[in-house]
């Protein structure tokens, strides 16, 4: 139970501060080619829009608009690959009653309660050990990244670091902090107000950007509750542009995480005036190239017909 605990409070973190590190605006569609219009200005627009747990926006600063346009026309086609179990009804269906019953927080605090001791007294003392293997993991994973630098590598460890050293220090399981946690999940369900898992699939794009945008909310205050202020950090993002062409552009990010100074570096591109995330656009590229590649007819060269055999010469008369 603890090693998930762990490496999902390193994943989120990571995933949560990080996206605020790509280049994705937000507010409206209208203010997203200004903010875009210098390469730390779209990376300052991109802390603002994790600051509003504002999705749609980040996706459509993070696409060229003929991509976002794509993205967004081809949202929730692909939702039936994957049919709904009766069971995962049951158990959603189960979940979301919990959480949105009018006293939802004293029943769900009661439910836990008996359980936060007995975990204390099993995995409070190996919780440092299981930090140190979740840390080791994410570290793993970032070594075997090769489209990241040398310095990369060493800064993403170093905000490993911090984040262990956190989870080392925190008390999950907290009475009070578990109540808090519990209420902002309960109102977090009330506001999404989703009836079903097929309600919640069948979501529209702009929809799903609004409920998507409460979990973001949610999340950032959950953990809040324990010490990680996502905005803290994302306020202390200062970006400085190393090298600009007017085509590619590379930033250095400074920020604090958790008290802990560190660096980030990205490299940015120029397309119709707006700054976009490099690797996003290398992707793009490929998958175009891909996509055009299993769509071209197959040039299949029909075999030569075999030339006829020419009749026998006819053997001279013998006189």
């Amino acid at each position: 139970m603890v090693k998930p605990l762990v490496r999902a409070a390193l994943a989120a973190s990571l995933l949560v501060f990080f996206a605020g590190c790509e280049q994705k605006p937000a507010d409206t569609a209208a203010s997203a080619p200004a903010a875009a219009a210098t390469p730390d200005a779209a990376i300052l627009a991109s802390v603002q829009s994790i600051k509003q747990g504002d999705i749609a926006g980040l996706m459509q600063n993070a696409l060229p608009p003929p991509d976002f346009a794509k993205a967004k026309a081809d949202w929730g086609k692909d939702k039936d690959q994957e049919p709904i179990t009766d069971e995962q009804r049951a158990q959603f269906n189960e979940t979301m009653a919990k959480l949105t019953a009018p006293d939802a927080e004293q029943k769900l605090f009661a439910e836990i309660e008996p359980k936060l001791k007995e975990f204390d007294a099993q995995y409070q003392q190996q919780l440092p050990m299981y930090a140190m293997a979740g840390a080791g993991w994410v570290k793993n994973m970032i070594q075997q990244n090769q489209t990241m630098t040398e310095a990369e590598r060493t800064q993403a460890a170093a905000a490993v670091d911090a984040l262990q050293a956190w989870v080392v220090k925190t008390h999950f399981t907290d009475a009070d902090s578990i109540k808090k946690v519990i209420a902002i999940v309960a109102k977090a369900a009330r506001e999404m107000n989703l009836k079903s898992l097929d309600e919640a699939r069948a979501l529209g794009y702009d929809e799903a950007m609004q409920k998507a945008r409460v979990a973001v909310l949610a999340l950032k205050d959950a953990l809040a509750v324990y010490g990680l202020s996502i905005d803290e950090t994302l306020d202390s993002i200062k970006p400085q542009v190393l090298s600009n062409d007017g085509k590619t552009a590379t930033v250095q990010l400074s920020y604090t995480l958790l008290g802990a100074p560190l660096t980030a570096t990205t490299e940015m591109v120029n397309v119709d005036g707006r700054w976009y995330g490099k690797q996003t656009i290398d992707k793009l590229k490929e998958k175009a190239a891909e996509q055009a590649e299993q769509s071209a007819p197959s040039a299949v060269t029909a075999p030569e017909a075999p030339a006829a055999e020419s009749a026998p010469a006819a053997e001279p008369k013998q006189g």
